[in-house]
């Protein structure tokens, strides 16, 4: 028997009038007594109800409890000891601790069947809740993602039938193999993209025009224009099949693609129709700095790679670590730049010539870099360094751990998030299972009344 401990408001002092408002409950095989008085503080309660209507009616007990032994005056209720146990605190504290190693969405569902209101919950106990709650919604998600792409709607069109079957083709490389195989060649072709990007700038690769410039090789420009052909079409595709073309168009991974491909277009525009409007020479200027935009290619890969994605999302959750970050360096540089100028400024040979010049020197030491190009030349000033050096370890370093962290938390909770998703599925199918042997076999689905003890 659980021995709980006696409140200092009030409690069962055993006369004859708090015996009679005792009642004994057995929670799921564990017996635990009760005081009546105790009970009352809460009267909107299951277990206050039970002790007020006790010596009524045997069918408003049955309809409280799940069995009752009026021989010994035990109440049998077929609900989890370890939640009551946390539960029945209220009545002595005012207050409900959920304990570790309980399932909140379980617990809640608890204290609805004994009445007893959330508010009652403590706050750390409600934040709990309230992530288990959001995982539940995401696993929702994803459950009903999964359920969208299985579904076959007999009366949708045709038109709407291809372009769901293109979306899962182009954007859901796990729906089928030649999906699959899509997505292992759209990532082939952001490779060699950005190969032939890089081999581009080699000059011995590189050939002459009819006005004596160096240009690519014809044969790396034709590379180059597959690679933009194969990313048009992939685009056009996936933005014609998309269910939400506006959701599509604003999403961060699908403006890099636009952007992968915009900058090609443009110097295409430019090269035949820009001399027309503006000098040669500001046309090639032009080109080259779109050029330098074909470097947003590369983050394409992200949508084929899971980790990439995962980095993406700790990242944005550690903002407030990486801004500490930044604030610790920036005071840094900004200290040791100026005590370097300072101590420096009396050499005949100094480097430190101003303080914003100093900031490079402060940020490649703090940085542990040190390029070696500025150094401090006096006694002092070396000190003001490998005091900037130490600073700039321990300021690195403070704010990788929950960087980390972040990660790895993010990293297992969507690891469990699909196995939840695809255990519900599984679930789903059982009990769809379950059904149609019912359905088949309607004689068995009548279920025999449950045999209790006599309340009588």
């Amino acid at each position: 028997m659980w021995t709980l401990p006696r409140t200092r408001f009030a409690y069962c002092n055993g006369s004859s009038s708090s015996d009679d408002k005792e009642i004994a409950v057995n929670i799921g095989g564990v017996r635990l007594v009760l005081c009546g008085d105790i009970l009352n503080r809460y009267p909107d309660s299951r277990l206050a109800e039970l002790v007020n209507c006790s010596t009524r009616s045997f069918d408003v007990i049955s309809s409280l409890c799940d069995d009752y032994d009026p021989g010994k005056r035990e109440f049998y209720f077929d609900r989890d000891p370890d939640s009551f146990k946390c539960i029945v605190e209220v009545y002595y504290f005012g207050e409900i601790h959920m304990k570790r190693g309980i399932c909140p969405i379980c617990f809640i569902k608890e204290m609805e069947f004994w009445k007893i209101d959330l508010s009652y919950l403590d706050e750390c106990c409600k934040s709990n809740l309230t992530e288990k709650e959001e995982e539940l919604a995401e696993i929702a998600d994803k459950v009903k993602l999964i359920l969208d792409d299985l579904d076959c709607d007999p009366n949708v069109s045709r038109t709407e039938r291809w372009q769901k079957f293109l979306w899962k083709f182009m954007e859901k490389p796990e729906s089928s193999l030649p999906a699959r195989v899509i997505a292992v060649v759209s990532f082939l072709f952001i490779l060699v993209s950005s190969v032939v990007m890089c081999l581009g700038t080699i000059p011995d690769l590189q050939v002459e025009d009819s006005e004596g410039n160096r240009v690519e090789h014809p044969t790396l420009d034709a590379i180059e224009t597959a690679c933009i052909g194969w990313f048009t079409v992939e685009y056009v595709l996936r933005l014609a099949s998309s269910p939400n073309k506006v959701r599509f168009v604003l999403s961060f991974m699908n403006m890099i693609d636009f952007l992968a491909i915009l900058p090609f277009y443009v110097v295409l525009v430019l090269t035949y129709l820009g001399t027309a409007m503006m000098e040669l020479a500001n046309v090639q200027q032009a080109v080259q700095a779109l050029r330098i935009m074909r470097i947003a290619r590369i983050f394409k890969l992200a949508r084929h790679s899971s980790g990439l994605q995962t980095l993406t999302y700790a990242l944005k959750r550690s903002f407030k670590e990486l801004g500490l970050l930044l604030m610790y360096m920036g005071v840094g540089i900004f200290v040791f730049s100026a005590l370097g100028y300072t101590m420096e400024q009396s050499h005949p040979e100094t480097l430190f010539r101003s303080i914003p010049q100093s900031f490079w020197w402060a940020i490649i030491t703090m940085t542990t870099v040190g390029y070696g190009d500025i150094y401090p030349k006096t006694t002092l000033g070396r000190c003001n360094a490998a005091i900037s050096f130490l600073c700039g370890v321990i300021a690195i370093a403070l704010p990788i751990h929950p960087i980390i962290n972040n990660f790895v938390i993010y990293y297992n909770k969507q690891k469990v998030l699909e196995t939840a998703a695809k255990h519900e599925l599984e679930l789903m199918e059982l009990r769809e299972l379950e059904l149609a042997v019912r359905s088949s076999s309607p004689h068995r689905t009548e279920r025999e009344p449950v045999k209790k003890k006599s309340l009588t």
